[in-house]
């Protein structure tokens, strides 16, 4: 039986750089011989994906915040037990780009329904799911915001049915909220929450990243590289 996998989360504002590092860092653990399975929230699955499309969509109007809880719960239940677990249970190194952590900053901060009811939908529907690592990439909110909101646009017009601009749309002091509950949540597991400063270049952030993650997964073993990809925003 393969020894369990690590589970590792990559956490912030939309438009800090989420999706390329944890790109970069994919790449790097399988040159070191590692099986790594890449996926993201919301979605990860065909369940989840359908969830995301209401999430995200500029066009979904009047959800209410605790609808829009429910709904990421429930995508990431899904997520769990579709795909986080059994890839764990393989030995996979499982890369995530957002979890609960998400959920507590954007609608704990954001929406102000706070912590504890977020913690307690993650304890009923994920059970002791938590990841070993999360990376927190902090970076100026405005640029963030800025640089999703033109991904976005181009996105769209390349894309049909593609508009992911949902939350790009709130208002500077919705992402205040949102940055402050991130950094909340890394003071209070500061174990488990590694804060990265990502105003530096990718390759920079990389190699922060690298310095964090590599000690925590221990010399690579000879498990044949091998990668599952579910999806990658």
């Amino acid at each position: 039986m393969a020894d369990r996998g690590k589970f590792i989360t990559f956490e912030g504002l939309d438009g800090s750089g989420k999706s390329t590092q944890l790109e970069k860092l994919a790449s790097a653990l399988q040159s070191r011989g590692l099986p790594v399975t890449v996926t993201r929230e919301p979605g990860g699955t065909e369940v989840g994906e359908k969830i995301r499309g209401i999430l995200l969509d500029s066009a979904t109007k009047s959800l209410s915040p605790l609808a829009e809880m429910a709904l990421m719960f429930a995508a990431r239940a899904q997520h769990v037990a579709q795909v986080i677990e059994p890839a764990l249970a393989q030995g996979h190194v499982v890369l995530c780009d957002r979890f609960t952590d998400s959920t507590e900053a954007y609608q704990g901060g954001g929406r102000k329904l706070g912590s504890q009811p977020v913690l307690d939908l993650h304890r009923i529907l994920c059970g002791d799911v938590q990841p070993d690592v999360t990376i927190l990439l902090d970076t100026d909110s405005a640029k963030s915001v800025q640089r999703a909101r033109r991904r976005n646009r181009t996105t769209a017009k390349t894309h049909a049915n593609a508009d992911e601009g949902r939350f790009e749309q709130e208002s500077r002091a919705f992402f205040g909220r949102v940055r402050a509950a991130f950094l909340d949540i890394a003071y209070r597991e500061p174990e488990r929450v590694q804060v990265v400063n990502a105003r530096g270049t990718p390759s920079q952030t990389h190699a922060k990243i690298m310095q964090i993650v590599v000690p925590r997964l221990g010399e690579p073993g000879t498990t044949p590289r091998t990668r599952q990809r579910v999806s990658s925003r």
